[in-house]
């Protein structure tokens, strides 16, 4: 497996500055997330305080932004990272479809959550409450499920995993049209909270509560607190240096992940100064070593 200097995981304006700046260092790094960028970008009406682009919607500083990436030769790699783990001197990622990735150093700007977290979703992960249904569906051969999408791109996931599940409930949290596989049944109700003793075992939502062997949630990014175990934290956000450092040796993050004003020139100035610090944080390593 190849071991890159740097994986940025996110497309929006942190990332995509994060990307720039370590192409122009000349590392080895990975681009990860969405290929149409950010959905925050995607929608916005009039953007009027970025540098060169105001006033401007949000289509053309997509366009802007990928045609940039298209001029530096910058691939994105289409993949949601579910968990990531500090491996010493470097780390270990896991993605969708059970995909690992290898990297001396990461970039995380994947802005901020669109949901919180559930009452008792914290304590249940890795005990019947997980982030992939495509990574763990083998698992629930025979068993029941629960997928929680806030996507119409996560119905892949309840299909795939009612190839091996004996029943599989679907709520789906977005106002679309839901076409998932026969024999998925589609619930129109909020989580409100998870229940269970050892294990989760219950969905409890705006309509009642429902038994079952695990439960899967999809959000368009995993909660940081849970992407990379003993990450801190400081009011919802991640807790970073002003040279974007997390506690984490390694660890950088950028972007409305790190707190307000969540604005795109800030955003954009703090993937900037991530991969400035990653440049130095990877040559200290190498000079360790």
């Amino acid at each position: 497996m190849e071991r890159y200097d740097l994986i940025i995981i996110g497309t929006g304006p942190a990332g995509i500055s994060a990307a720039i700046t370590a192409k122009i260092r000349k590392k080895s790094f990975l681009l990860i997330g969405s290929a149409k960028l950010s959905e925050k970008v995607q929608k916005a009406h009039t953007i009027s305080n970025y540098p060169g682009l105001g006033p401007v919607g949000g289509a053309q500083m997509q366009k802007a932004f990928l045609d940039h990436l298209a001029q530096m030769e910058i691939e994105i790699t289409e993949d949601k990272i579910t968990l990531i783990y500090p491996m010493g001197d470097y780390f270990a990622l896991q993605g969708m479809n059970n995909a690992m990735y290898e990297s001396r150093s990461i970039i995380l700007a994947a802005g901020m959550a669109p949901s919180r977290m559930l009452p008792g979703e914290e304590e249940m992960v890795g005990r019947g409450v997980s982030y992939c249904a495509t990574c763990d569906a083998p698992l629930y051969k025979g068993k029941s499920a629960i997928v929680v999408a806030y996507s119409p791109e996560d119905e892949h996931e309840a299909d795939f995993m009612a190839q091996y599940a004996s029943k599989v409930l679907y709520f789906p949290q977005y106002k679309q049209e839901v076409h998932v596989a026969d024999g998925i049944e589609v619930i129109r109700e909020v989580p409100k909270e998870i229940r269970g003793g050892f294990k989760a075992d219950t969905l409890v939502t705006s309509g009642g509560e429902y038994k079952t062997d695990g439960i899967f949630i999809l959000r368009e990014s995993v909660m940081p607190s849970q992407l990379v175990p003993g990450l801190e934290m400081e009011e919802g956000h991640v807790a970073v240096k002003r040279d974007m450092s997390t506690n984490i040796p390694g660890l950088f993050a950028c972007g409305d992940i790190t707190g307000k004003p969540y604005q795109y020139i800030k955003a954009a100035g703090e993937g900037n100064v991530a991969a400035l610090s990653v440049v130095n944080y990877l040559d200290k390593l190498g000079k360790e070593n």
